[in-house]
């Protein structure tokens, strides 16, 4: 996202008044569109997860590590982000891509539970040569998943970057990443009116029937939000062609990349958002699996959690926009989410102890407030370390560290609980009940507060005005050099 402060390499103010202003009204029409990946993050990270590892028994790694795949295929973020800077699809620079990428979406998610089945089958009589063809399947499914997500989300975020100006940046920003908390509640919702009719041990038949409905109509739902969010913004606000400098087709990907590594600053910030959301996201693979075997709740029980999680991201997203960050500042706002978020994960840990389902949901409620710190206070960092120029190539490399990091914690996540299941195991002598695997569950948890120390160190480092001062010659240098 551009930075506040790099508005004079923009075309003329003259220019930029001719341009009609968003209001409120398209701010919250583009946030559905985030609202439609938060009801698909939900199907696969919570639902698609929850059914493999804890009603089909497939083993946590293999299930974490074949939906963590879609993340692996971060690298292609930026590329993505230079082609839709560079080369329109269907007529539009970022519409026609987010357009593409969605659709692509829901056919390959409907396809994965497909999947998911031929392994479930298989595993009725024990692990097996049979199984590995399917699983590599899932993964490779996985893969194509990622690259449509990429080719959805990295040019929807730079469109953000496109319609905005310096008065409604952060304004959509909120109401953006609200709204993908807001969709995490509808997918609940969604979830949960689909799958009422199952009772708490389903048959089979009766669970691949309900999830192959859901799996049908909540990616039907996103295609049609995502499709009437963005129709005409594009076309209407886009300030695009007025703030690059060059043609579309001097600023080649070779230039987008010299002008992305020509600063320190932005190693120093990808780092960040890698700990960071390394740190943040490692209990997606663990959290409903958590519930299920921990505090003894069912299906559409454990689904909930991601609703208080949502609400308190949406909550801690509208109070640090309006009120924390103001006061605190970006790094600080930051530096005090990573604290808050450590000891929310210590606390998840000690209400394992009790069992008590109500305290989990407190527990992942407060989590999920310092998920909405930690979220608006990054992305409002973010907004000073992006050059507008080349927009879709820094979104790119924002969205690669954090992909990495997720599909890294995806699996991080799965390894550790059966790295700790396996120690319980040897110490006990022998398998275990479910209820007996807090320690495990504990080392995930435990693990992530660590990091979150560590996210704080590095970004006490990052020093946006020395970004702001040296972007603007980058930029000059790198088209030189490149026309030369």
């Amino acid at each position: 996202m551009s930075s506040p402060d790099l508005t004079n390499s923009y075309s003329s103010a003259a220019s930029a008044s001719a341009m009609p202003k968003i209001g409120l009204f398209t701010m919250l029409r583009l946030g559905v569109f985030n609202m439609g990946l938060g009801i698909m993050s939900l199907l696969t990270l919570g639902v698609l997860n929850r059914v493999m590892i804890d009603e089909l028994r497939v083993p946590a790694l293999v299930a974490a590590g074949a939906i963590a795949v879609h993340q692996f295929m971060a690298p292609a973020r930026v590329w993505i982000g230079q082609m839709s800077d560079a080369k329109p699809l269907f007529g539009y620079h970022r519409s026609g891509y987010i357009w593409l990428g969605i659709v692509s979406m829901a056919v390959l998610a409907f396809t994965a539970v497909q999947v998911v089945w031929q392994i479930g089958s298989r595993l009725e009589s024990g692990w097996s040569s049979a199984v590995y063809p399917w699983v590599g399947l899932l993964a490779f499914i996985f893969a194509l998943y990622g690259l449509a997500l990429a080719s959805t989300s990295t040019p929807f975020t730079a469109l953000l970057v496109d319609v905005s100006d310096e008065e409604t940046q952060s304004k959509l920003v909120g109401i953006g990443w609200g709204m993908l908390m807001v969709g995490i509640v509808t997918g609940v919702i969604i979830t949960t009116i689909v799958l009422k009719s199952l009772g708490d041990t389903p048959s089979l038949d009766e669970l691949r029937s309900s999830i192959n409905r859901l799996f049908i109509i909540a990616p039907a739902i996103v295609c049609g939000i995502a499709i009437l969010s963005t129709f005409g913004i594009e076309k209407k606000y886009s300030r695009l062609q007025e703030r690059t400098r060059e043609r579309d087709d001097q600023i080649t990907f070779g230039t987008a990349i010299k002008v992305l590594t020509a600063s320190r600053q932005t190693g120093l910030f990808f780092v960040f958002l890698l700990v960071l959301s390394l740190s943040l996201f490692m209990q997606d693979a663990v959290l409903e699996p958590y519930g299920g075997q921990i505090f003894g709740m069912a299906i559409a029980e454990t689904t909930k959690l991601n609703a208080y999680f949502g609400m308190g991201t949406l909550i801690g997203i509208v109070a640090t926009g309006f009120w924390l960050a103001p006061r605190l500042g970006k790094k600080r706002t930051i530096k005090f989410g990573c604290l808050w978020a450590s000891f929310c994960l210590i606390l998840l840990i000690v209400f394992g102890t009790t069992g008590n389902p109500q305290q989990l949901m407190l527990g992942v409620g407060l989590f999920g407030l310092a998920s909405g710190v930690l979220t608006t206070g990054s992305i409002l960092l973010m907004l000073d370390l992006t050059v507008a120029e080349v927009a879709g190539t820094f979104i790119g490399a924002w969205g690669l560290a954090q992909a990495i990091a997720r599909g890294t914690a995806t699996v991080l996540g799965g390894s550790l609980l059966s790295l700790g299941k396996g120690m319980v195991e040897n110490i006990a002598g022998g398998p275990v009940p479910d209820s007996q695997l807090l320690p495990a569950y504990g080392l995930v948890f435990g693990t992530q507060a660590v990091g979150m120390l560590i996210a704080v160190a590095i970004v006490s480092r990052v020093n946006i005005r020395e970004f702001q001062t040296t972007a603007q010659s980058a930029i000059a240098t790198a088209l030189e050099s490149d026309m030369d």
